[in-house]
């Protein structure tokens, strides 16, 4: 696990405003890395404005897949966690591929008016002041979770190589395999909701489990 370095605000430096890219089906967790790639010129007008204004965006799922017809703007789920780009490339077609580290998620409170074309929230971060802190050790059935997550790969055939899991540490493991899983967007933000990485285990355990069992088969054995 790496420890919080150089780049790693404080919280009493977190922003009051953060801009946010809705994405349905992406979930950034407090330590994980996400990917990005960005191509639409609003998002990378907020990438060129975070980085120079301390980094930060807010990755949020939309509360629906589709925005409705007549909709300004689509409405966003409650909660979402702010990463910091932690690097970027140009590619030679005008993309900017980013990878964002997760900070500490946030409760919108409110939406302020936008300059360049993406959508600007005011944050509440008081709730989630411990994603700042390395996260705890957990009880946790390694053995289990693997062989859950072998039968999900299997029954999604899933193009996934799970021997690279197996040398991270428990709390890298449970937040990589929560990013990766396509689970549904209710399912997602269940996971960003857990109230402890304790609690976001305990839930990945059991999805994998739910998607085993819907499969027809037995859950997988604890043994």
């Amino acid at each position: 696990m790496v420890l919080p370095g150089p780049f790693h605000p404080r919280f009493d430096a977190l922003p009051r405003t953060l801009p946010v890219f809705p994405l349905p089906g992406a979930l950034l967790l407090p330590w994980g890395k996400l990917p990005l790639n960005i191509f639409e010129p609003r998002y990378l007008n907020m990438v060129d404005d975070a980085l120079g204004a301390g980094r930060m965006i807010g990755m949020i799922q939309p509360l629906r897949a589709q925005q409705s017809p007549g909709e300004d703007r689509q409405p966003l789920c409650e909660v979402g966690c702010a990463g910091r780009i932690s690097s970027f490339t140009e590619s030679s077609d005008g993309r900017l591929l980013i990878t964002l580290t997760g900070l500490i998620r946030f409760r919108i409170t409110g939406e302020v008016p936008g300059q360049r074309g993406y959508r600007v929230i005011s944050p509440q971060w008081g709730a989630f002041a411990d994603d700042l802190a390395p996260p705890p050790a957990l009880k946790l059935d390694r053995k289990r979770l693997l062989l859950s997550m072998s039968g999900f790969v299997q029954q999604r055939e899933l193009p996934m190589n799970l021997r690279i899991l197996e040398d991270l540490k428990d709390p890298d493991l449970i937040t990589t395999l929560a990013m990766i899983c396509p689970f549904d967007v209710q399912e997602k933000q269940a996971i960003l909701e857990a109230e402890t990485l304790q609690d976001r285990a305990d839930l990945l355990q059991t999805l994998l489990d739910m998607a085993h069992y819907a499969s027809g088969n037995e859950p997988q054995s604890r043994q």
